[in-house]
């Protein structure tokens, strides 16, 4: 029997000189799409995937890789060129945080809530100003952006935000605490929500941009992940900070919608990062059963396996056409946030699936920390409650299936 430990390396993803040929992307990609799919592809296979496993190991944010990201101009793909974007679109972003995700999913998560999360509500809803000030540093990388919404006290009840603001002045003051929050450490804006008026409900709360370095404003270490482990978080700690009044995000009381529709953008980049790791996971499956030497012939000449990866290439596929489905609703200036929510709950849930069976695929060598499979799940977990968690989704999506039923 061949030691396949031995043989192939034990952190090797082995994608510099393995092709998977069973895959095939049949979408129509224009040809900016798809440089920008083998540009990232390349850059993924050849920098990212040697180091995954130590950027997990050490809970390392890796800066000069994300420098490297920042100089391929995978920020500004979604942007409009007046602010220093490339005008790529929705779907050529997200073709760059899946395969990022393929090798890393932390490197891949630092990308997707920079842009979909720190970059986009400013561009979309910070008027001139705003813009003008901040979006131009977050997509050449002088800062990187973060998003704080989720409170101790408020998860998936996101209006239920204890953080105040109030205004005194030419200044609001802040006053209250974020946990969980992307890239916090190393961001130098965040865009998060606190309530302005308490007696008008989720429509009294507003969106604000901080500035980092402002008098009364500090952050707390994020608690020990199960997964995303190289994915920088922590808390954001408001104590009578000031802000200008000029950096409320939109008008006072519309936060909480503006933050609501962050999100369905933010749910196309995590079906994204959540079909890239299930990309990632088949992939590994696929030559470790076509190499692994079992019942005198490869892992791969038995059924039971072949049956694994059929289900997994089958799910794949399915996830890959409704996340591309809702990026190119969103390009074409049409409502998807129903699409949105479809995507990242089937792909986010498929991840969990692919990723699993590719750790019962590989066996006890699955279960141990030398291949990455057990790594891709522990990631992917993230994927079902991030952007809202799977039961969240199902309620959007239920709501959406009766408002049209009832409409007949």
């Amino acid at each position: 029997m061949t030691d396949v430990a031995s043989s192939t390396g034990s952190h090797d993803l082995g994608h510099a000189e393995y092709e998977l040929p069973a895959i095939r992307h049949s979408f129509d990609f224009t040809e900016e799409q798809e440089m920008v799919r083998e540009m990232v592809q390349d850059f993924a296979r050849t920098e990212i995937a040697p180091i995954a496993h130590d950027i997990d190991e050490n809970h390392s944010f890796p800066r000069e890789k994300w420098d490297q990201i920042v100089e391929l101009g995978l920020p500004g793909i979604p942007f409009p060129e007046d602010v220093g974007g490339s005008d790529g679109g929705t779907l050529s972003y997200i073709l760059a945080v899946e395969e990022l995700a393929k090798v890393c999913g932390s490197t891949a998560l630092g990308l997707a809530a920079h842009v979909s999360l720190g970059t986009y509500p400013i561009w979309k809803w910070g008027g001139a100003e705003l813009r003008e000030l901040y979006v131009p540093k977050l997509i050449s990388g002088e800062y990187m952006g973060a998003y704080g919404l989720t409170e101790p006290g408020a998860g998936s009840d996101s209006g239920g935000t204890a953080t105040t603001a109030e205004l005194d002045g030419d200044e609001y003051i802040l006053n209250g605490r974020k946990c969980f929050i992307t890239n916090a450490n190393h961001a130098g804006v965040f865009i998060v929500t606190a309530v302005t008026d308490r007696s008008l409900g989720s429509k009294g709360i507003s969106a604000f941009v901080v500035p980092r370095d402002i008098e009364g404003f500090t952050l707390e270490p994020g608690e020990t992940k199960l997964g995303m482990r190289g994915s920088d978080w922590a808390s954001l700690v408001f104590q009578d900070a000031r802000i200008p009044r000029s950096h409320l995000l939109g008008p006072a009381g519309e936060g909480f919608a503006t933050f609501m529709k962050t999100l369905e953008g933010g749910r196309i980049s995590i079906g994204a990062l959540s079909l890239g790791l299930a990309e990632g996971a088949f992939e590994c499956a696929t030559k470790y059963a076509m190499e692994r030497e079992a019942f005198g012939g490869s892992l791969a000449d038995q059924q039971a396996v072949q049956f694994k990866l059929a289900d997994m290439r089958v799910q794949i596929e399915a996830a890959r056409h409704l996340v591309y489905h809702a990026a190119r609703m969103k390009d074409a200036g049409q409502s998807y946030g129903t699409e949105a929510s479809i995507g990242k709950l089937y792909a986010s849930e498929i991840a969990m699936k692919c990723t699993y069976e590719a750790i019962q695929i590989y066996g006890g060598y699955g279960y141990s920390r030398e291949y990455p499979v057990e790594r891709m799940w522990r990631d992917a977990k993230l994927c079902t409650i991030g952007e809202g968690t799977s039961e969240i989704q199902r309620l959007i999506i239920g709501r959406s299936v009766l408002k049209a039923a009832r409409s007949l």
